[in-house]
């Protein structure tokens, strides 16, 4: 028995998975061609484009809900790009509910790929994201609020008094 590529019909060694030609996923070749239901999982499989498959995980996009992360997850099936969905950090809600945010984790081959994908469907933005305050800033704003409160209590008890 051996893996035959689908498109163009080169025969593989049973190790390989993607055709070295054309990139397409392998199938059976030999014995009778009878045509089995292909599961959805398998489906979703032939779709994945291997040059997208390599490296680390990494955070490509943000949903509110699971129905959203689904379906920005099916925009970039479409593209050939996998993802998997991740809960966001720092949300207290029980992962059998479909309520709470969703990060969109993509392989970083397919980061580029996928960001390009999202910002055409203008699903995310280009613009930079605001940074944070910084803690002396923050200090410095509640420090003078302080004084400021201090300062009209004072002059106002020395009006009354």
């Amino acid at each position: 028995m051996t893996l035959v590529c689908p498109h163009c019909a080169q025969p593989h060694p049973l190790d390989e998975r993607f055709c070295r030609a054309c990139s397409m996923p392998l199938v059976y070749g030999d014995g009778p061609s009878v045509e089995e239901p292909v599961s959805s999982r398998h489906e979703r499989a032939r779709k994945i484009d291997p040059r997208y498959v390599e490296g680390d995980l990494v955070r490509v996009a943000y949903a509110t809900h699971q129905a959203e992360a689904e379906f920005l997850q099916g925009m970039l099936l479409e593209e050939g790009i996998p993802s998997t969905l991740r809960r966001t950090r720092g949300f207290d809600v029980p992962d059998m509910l479909a309520a709470g945010p969703r990060d969109i984790m993509v392989p970083a081959s397919g980061h580029a790929a996928a960001r390009d994908v999202l910002l055409e469907a203008e699903v995310i933005s280009d613009r930079p994201p605001d940074p944070e305050p910084a803690a002396s800033r923050v200090l410095a704003v509640l420090l003078g609020g302080m004084a400021l409160v201090f300062l009209l209590a004072w002059f106002g008890a020395d009006l009354l008094g």
